[in-house]
Formats: structure tokens, sequence, C-alpha cells
């Protein structure tokens, strides 16, 4: 049965939700852009409820609606997706707040300066300087991006896969969360006016 078959309707009536699943499953971006006027107001307010850090909340947001996207076709009970996306967008802000803790066996972000004989003891100070900083600012970070930036920038930084399977990020939000942790970091380095070269 195809998606037009299911989703036939009067012009002017709304899609039924299972249609709109059907149409996201196909790759039909308006059907998508409904399912978040539909159902954004009640994403955003659980998320909120748990008074998470705002780089945190927006995460937790992108999160739930990423899960939608990569479940869509699962869902068995269209008509409960609020439900479905409520317990969701839950799951995703306990597992924000779990990152918190400490990771066993992560490192920082930058070792020790090591001593370079071509370098003069002022630079010496000025490398250890902008180390110093630079730790300090990663722990600024929101639970998920200072995990994510410790695991990726270390002497021996974990495959994506690890990465994904220990932060609990999907491997196509690895991407986005570390380019929004390392603009993060170059800002605050900028402010600091050290003026950083992060990519």
């Amino acid at each position: 049965m195809t998606t037009v078959s299911m989703c036939s309707a009067p012009a002017d009536a709304p899609d039924s939700v299972a249609c709109l699943l059907l149409r996201i499953r196909d790759g039909d971006a308006a059907a998508w852009d409904e399912i978040v006027r539909r159902y954004g107001k009640l994403v955003t307010t659980t998320v909120r409820s748990f008074r998470l850090q705002e780089a945190d909340a927006l995460d937790a947001v992108q999160m739930t609606w990423l899960r939608l996207a990569e479940n869509a076709h699962r869902i068995q009970f269209p008509e409960r997706l609020g439900g479905w996306l409520a317990t969701t967008a839950r799951r995703e802000c306990l597992h924000v707040l779990r990152q918190g803790k400490p990771i066993p066996g992560l490192v920082d972000v930058t070792p020790d300066t090591v001593a370079d004989p071509s370098v003069g003891p002022e630079q010496h100070v000025i490398n250890a300087d902008i180390a110093h900083t630079l730790r300090k600012l990663v722990t600024e970070l929101s639970p998920r991006r200072r995990t994510l930036v410790r695991m990726l920038f270390t002497d021996h930084p974990r495959s994506y896969a690890e990465v994904a399977r220990i932060a609990g990020i999907p491997a196509g939000g690895i991407g986005p969360t570390r380019a929004r942790a390392l603009r993060q970091l170059r800002d605050r380095l900028c402010e600091h006016e050290l003026g950083a070269d992060i990519a």
C-alpha cells in the first residue's frame, strides 16, 4: 500500500499523525514541519521541566527529534506520538544529567606543556597559561560537549563509534555537537584575548 493511498483525505483535512509519519519516512520535509509544529511545544516544555543549562536543553531537544527521525517507521501507535516524544525527551534529559558525572579513563583535553628546547622561557609561560585556560574552559562546557571534547581531543582519541556508544550520541550527531563545542571554546578564548586557532 502506498503512502498516497493511505493518506488519501479531503484536501482541506489535516493529515493524521500516521500519514505524517509515513511521509516523514519517505523524506517529506513538509510532513516533518507539521509534526514539529504540532508537538514542538510539548517537547520543549518537557525538556524545560528539567531546568538544564541552555546548551544542554538545546541538545536534549535536538536529540529527541533525531530519535523520532531514526524511529518514525517503528512507531506502532501514531495516536500516542505525544507520549512517545515526551518519554524520549525525558530520557534525553536524564542522559544529559548523567553525562555530568566523570567517565573513567578520560583525560584532560590538553596535556601539560612539554618543554621544547627551541622555545624561550617566556613562551613556555605563555604556552602553559594557554593550556591552563583551555582546560578550565573545557570544564565550563555542558556535560555532553565536555565529554565529547575530552574523548576526541586526547593523545589517543576514540573512534566516532566508541564516542557514540559512551556519550549516547548518535554518530550523526557527533559532528554538529563537536562544532558547537569548538565554536563555544573559540569564543571564550577570544574573550580571554588568546585567539586560539581551533578547527
